[in-house]
């Protein structure tokens, strides 16, 4: 009876031990991390960069700073809107996450709107990114961060589809946390090309 009580207590114990949801969330994080390292990488090939003009523009000539602003807060926002989604997930108000993660993913993608138009803008007057070290560095920097916001506008559509479809079961909360750091972890790179690329860039 010992030995069955003990083996009894160390399934129970392993069982109570094994946590999915946060070694998945922990595995995140690590992606996280090495997503970090990546940007920190194209942040300081543009400080290297950033006075190679060529003869061409600056940052001073072609950046207009209350456009660049308004995209700044509207990605901004999204962020509220996504946090909003995440307090109404503890409620297991599942209309309400639609509905909020909905309204993320249309401010993200007005953000991404305001930034291919803004691409479109410098390629179309001839200030693409081989036109100078300064603006090689400015597109891969801005557009990696592009990138990176529209993978998340494809992970919200998803998330949406399956709250409506699944409901909030564990594996669909997991998920959401996950694209909740996501999310806003580009807010944060996004303030550092905010301040570093076109404020500094300006000034």
């Amino acid at each position: 009876m010992s030995v069955q009580h003990s083996t009894q207590v160390m399934h129970t114990h392993g069982h109570a031990g094994h946590d999915p949801v946060g070694n998945t969330i922990f595995g995140f994080w690590l992606y996280i991390m090495t997503d970090c390292v990546l940007f920190a990488a194209l942040f300081a090939t543009f400080a290297v960069q950033s006075q190679s003009f060529a003869g061409g523009p600056s940052g001073k000539t072609l950046f207009e700073l209350p456009y660049v602003f308004a995209e700044t807060m509207v990605l901004l926002v999204s962020s509220v809107t996504y946090g909003l989604a995440m307090l109404n997930m503890q409620k297991n108000q599942v209309q309400k996450v639609i509905l909020w993660l909905g309204l993320t993913f249309l401010l993200g993608l007005g953000f991404i709107g305001m930034e291919v138009n803004e691409f479109h803008h410098l390629v179309m007057a001839g200030h693409g990114p081989s036109r100078s070290g300064f603006l090689s560095a400015f597109f891969t920097l801005v557009g990696t961060h592009g990138a990176h916001v529209s993978f998340g506008l494809i992970w919200i559509a998803v998330m949406m589809a399956q709250v409506a479809t699944r409901g909030l079961n564990t594996p669909v909360r997991s998920r959401l946390v996950r694209l909740s750091l996501f999310w806003h972890f580009l807010d944060i790179v996004w303030i550092g090309v905010f301040s570093i690329v076109y404020l500094m860039g300006v000034i």
